[in-house]
């Protein structure tokens, strides 16, 4: 059987881990792009010299030339600034947009029948912007922020519970900004919900309460903790993870229901943008969004989420 084709768009911290984990896991043949020269090359070249040592037979070729990317499979796009210190990712999206345009013509010219996983920030414009520039259907055209804040989240949990964070069950939906909608009510361990172990451990109704909402705060505000302590650039290693486990779904048909930025048509009330909700994450891309009801607070933070959203849609217009 022919490997499959996984072009990287963006050759920096993330795109980097990326290339190592799709090399490591065997998912396919692996172009790492970005427009400095020597710079993926030099990385593929790294990784590959490591091929004895993990034990993976695939090709990786570090490119300059969009022209490299021709019948992927599958396009990762993390292309642009990361944050600094103080910066949300909404202050990116002047130069980031800027960035999201070429690097979509180029896959418009070069794989416009790829999946595409947008990583760039800010994230629900980028799909948004890089859509509307390649045309690609729906379906197939996807945003990672969902499995990175849902991983975030259930971290916390596990490190507040002591628990394994391989038994924990979090997610998160709306925009990945600080508007993020971390599901508490959806949330447990082992099946069981989360807040009744938290009473359980405080003895208190309203200690966990106030326990849960500095870890949902803690969940927003993820990203910029790690530039914070960084300084220099932002998270990605756990981006990449996450990413990962969307590209293995798609590309083995794993059918994983994934928190993802998809595009909606009336479902949880939005129609018209790309929003984070779960999916099914198969051969077909966006198999199936899951909706679910959401009572009255979850739905207003929902609206306040998706509004944020729009605003941001709005400036790239």
């Amino acid at each position: 059987m022919a490997k499959k084709k996984i072009a990287i768009i963006g050759g920096g911290q993330i795109g980097g881990v990326l290339a190592q984990l799709c090399a490591l896991r065997e998912l396919g043949d692996v172009v790492l792009f970005d427009i400095i020269e020597g710079m993926p090359q030099g990385k593929c070249l790294d990784i590959a010299e490591a091929s004895k040592v993990d034990g993976f037979n695939v090709s990786l070729k570090g490119t300059n030339n969009y022209a490299d990317i021709a019948g992927s499979d599958i396009v990762i796009v993390t292309a642009g600034l990361p944050r600094k210190p103080g910066m949300s990712r909404d202050d990116l999206i002047e130069v980031n947009s800027k960035i999201m345009t070429a690097v979509s013509e180029g896959i418009k010219k070069f794989c416009p029948n790829a999946f595409v996983i947008v990583i760039s920030n800010p994230l629900d414009a980028m799909v948004t912007l890089c859509q509307k520039i390649t045309g690609i259907p729906y379906t197939k055209i996807i945003g990672q922020a969902g499995v990175l804040d849902s991983a975030r989240f259930a971290t916390f949990i596990s490190w507040e519970l002591g628990v394994s964070v391989c038994d924990v069950t979090a997610m998160t939906l709306g925009g990945h900004g600080d508007d993020m909608v971390p599901l508490v009510r959806y949330t447990s361990v082992a099946g069981i919900p989360v807040m009744e172990l938290l009473e359980q451990k405080y003895g208190s109704a309203a200690k966990a309460k106030e326990v849960m909402e500095a870890m949902v705060n803690r969940t927003r505000k993820a990203g910029g903790e790690v530039v914070a302590l960084l300084k220099t650039g932002s998270a990605f290693y756990s981006p990449a993870s996450s990413t990962i486990a969307m590209v293995e779904s798609i590309l083995k048909d794993q059918k994983r229901v994934l928190a993802s930025c998809v595009y909606l048509n009336g479902e949880f009330g939005v129609k018209g943008y790309f929003v984070g909700v779960p999916c099914v994450l198969g051969a077909g891309g966006v198999e199936k969004i899951i909706q679910f009801k959401l009572n009255a607070e979850e739905q207003a933070l929902m609206d306040k989420s998706v509004a944020a959203v729009k605003g941001l849609v709005d400036t790239l217009k």
